[in-house]
C-alpha cells in the first residue's frame, strides 16, 4: 500500500503541473483573442488547428501516449479556446 500511495503522490504533483501548464496556456490564448478581435480576424483559424494536431500526434507518438488521447485534449482546448473568443 505504500507504493500505491507514492504512485499517488506522483500522480498529484503531475496533476499541478498540468493545472499551471494549462492555465498559462489559457492566458496566451487570451491574448491571441484580444489580438484577433483588434486586427478583425476570425476566431477559428482551421489551418493553425490543422498544424497543431499534427505537432500533438508526433509530440505523442514520441512521448508513448496513445494519439486518441492527445487529440481528444487538443480539441477540448481548442474548442474552449474559439468559444472564448467568440465571446471576445
Amino acid at each position: 500500500m505504500e507504493q500505491l500511495k507514492k504512485f499517488r503522490e506522483e500522480i498529484d504533483r503531475i496533476d499541478e503541473v498540468l493545472i499551471s501548464t494549462l492555465a498559462m496556456r489559457f492566458q496566451i490564448t487570451d491574448k491571441v483573442g484580444a489580438l484577433k478581435k483588434a486586427e478583425n480576424l476570425p476566431p477559428v483559424d482551421r489551418q493553425r488547428e490543422g498544424e497543431q494536431e499534427k505537432r500533438i500526434l508526433a509530440l505523442a507518438k514520441r512521448a508513448g501516449l496513445r494519439e486518441d488521447i492527445a487529440l481528444s485534449v487538443l480539441r477540448l482546448i481548442i474548442d474552449s479556446v474559439v468559444e472564448d473568443h467568440k465571446k471576445a
